[in-house]
């Protein structure tokens, strides 16, 4: 595959992000960047009460992926080094939407515009998409003690979110349904989403 400097893999919580991005990483010799999560002190009261504690998590995300993104655009990209993530910044406004109040997240936007105006965008973004049963099954299967927490409608609520937000994007999106797609233990499903990245990525 020819290299595309950039490549975001996204989706709602749970759908496999990580495990494709790290493939695309591990099949093509891109440099894998990975969203941080667990080291995110306001995940376990997010989860349990998640008007209290709504601002102070999205803050940490954005900050970090911030400085994530800034660090792989100046070490990586510009030096000629593609970079497959299993998220994109962009995400940041679809979980805060919807999570933090009128009057915070009026202040939330004009930070992320701030921050997010000159960063690299993706060239090309995978849209992961599953029903809700096998969201709530791959989450309890990874076994993060803070999403054991979560609420199925309120899951629910952010893959209609992601659905809403994709629609608009000014960047090329590849949309794919891996509801019945183990891209992770079956070969022959990941040679099927591979050739499907290929025939995206010709048209760009």
């Amino acid at each position: 595959m020819e290299q595309i400097p950039f490549i975001a893999v996204e989706g709602p919580i749970g759908v496999g992000k990580t495990s494709l991005a790290n493939a695309i990483s591990t099949q093509y010799g891109y440099y894998f960047l990975q969203e941080i999560v667990e080291e995110n002190p306001f995940l376990h009261k997010f989860y349990e009460n998640i008007h209290e504690w709504a601002f102070q998590t999205e803050m940490f995300f954005l900050c970090n992926r911030y400085k994530q993104l800034g660090d792989i655009e100046s070490d990586y990209i510009s030096a000629g080094r593609p970079v497959v993530a299993d998220y994109h910044i962009l995400k940041n406004i679809i979980f805060a939407k919807r999570t933090l109040n009128p009057h915070q997240y009026q202040k939330y936007e004009q930070i992320y515009h701030i921050l997010t105006h000159d960063l690299t965008k993706p060239k090309l973004i995978i849209y992961l998409t599953a029903n809700i049963n096998i969201l709530m099954d791959r989450i309890k299967k990874r076994g993060r003690d803070f999403e054991l927490h979560i609420n199925p409608s309120y899951l629910k609520q952010i893959a209609c979110d992601y659905e809403k937000f994709m629609e608009d994007l000014p960047i090329p999106v590849l949309r794919l349904d891996v509801t019945e797609l183990d891209f992770v233990g079956n070969s022959n499903h990941f040679k099927k989403i591979f050739s499907l990245i290929q025939e995206k990525r010709s048209l760009i």
